[in-house]
């Protein structure tokens, strides 16, 4: 198997387990309050064409504003995260495709998005720099990318604790990585961000950000 396959077949695994965890979780008061604000306040900046990375259970479909979007293409690698996402669906104001596949082999032209939105992705995607360079590749010139993710502690010593338990959250949470400079990585594939909001602390400090593909760089 060529290592291209390899890495395929490793951003394509499936975590039933914690798929089901996610969506009980989900359904909590926790996404309620903290994360569906997050998202209704990046989902506001997409428009036309949307480009939506893994999709994980469809969290946001139903707040796609049909006056900003004409369609969402949405991608998720994971099947279990899948029969929930498809479910979701159906709650959608806005006509949303929704197709299994990885962010680092997206099967799309180049420059075909107007805008790309990621929440809470990036910290498990087993290649961040390659899926970050596909994203560019489909998005037009000029093109948004949107994204709210967990990162990296500002924290030297809160740095090492969650390096510490990657190991943990890798095994328990469908490859998540605590300790991910998502920030830096978008940077490293040619992204200038134009907007950038952190939000929380702690172990889980998140940021919320606006980036544009550029074709000067």
């Amino acid at each position: 198997m060529s290592q291209d396959s390899t890495e395929n077949a490793s951003a394509m695994r499936s975590y039933p387990r914690f798929a089901a965890m996610y969506e009980r979780m989900s359904r909590g008061s926790g996404e309620q309050r903290f994360m569906e604000p997050l998202r209704q306040k990046i989902l506001a900046r997409a428009h036309g064409l949307v480009l939506e990375v893994g999709a994980g259970n469809g969290l946001n479909f139903p707040l796609y504003d049909p006056a900003r979007v004409e369609r969402v293409e949405a991608i998720e690698p994971d099947p279990a995260m899948l029969l929930y996402a498809r479910e979701r669906v159906k709650a959608a104001r806005v006509p949303i495709m929704l197709t299994q596949a990885s962010v680092e082999a997206l099967p799309f032209d180049d420059a075909t998005f107007d805008c790309a939105v990621v929440t809470l992705v990036f910290c498990s995607v087993p290649n961040p720099l390659q899926g970050l360079q596909e994203i560019r590749r489909v998005l037009k010139p000029g093109g948004s990318l949107l994204m709210v993710e967990h990162v990296r502690s500002r924290t030297a010593f809160l740095r090492g604790v969650q390096s510490v338990l990657v190991p943990l959250t890798t095994r328990m949470c469908g490859n998540c990585h605590w300790n991910r400079d998502t920030l830096s990585t978008v940077r490293s594939a040619g992204f200038q961000v134009s907007y950038k909001q952190d939000y929380g602390g702690f172990l889980m400090p998140y940021i919320l950000l606006e980036a544009t593909n550029s074709p000067s760089t």
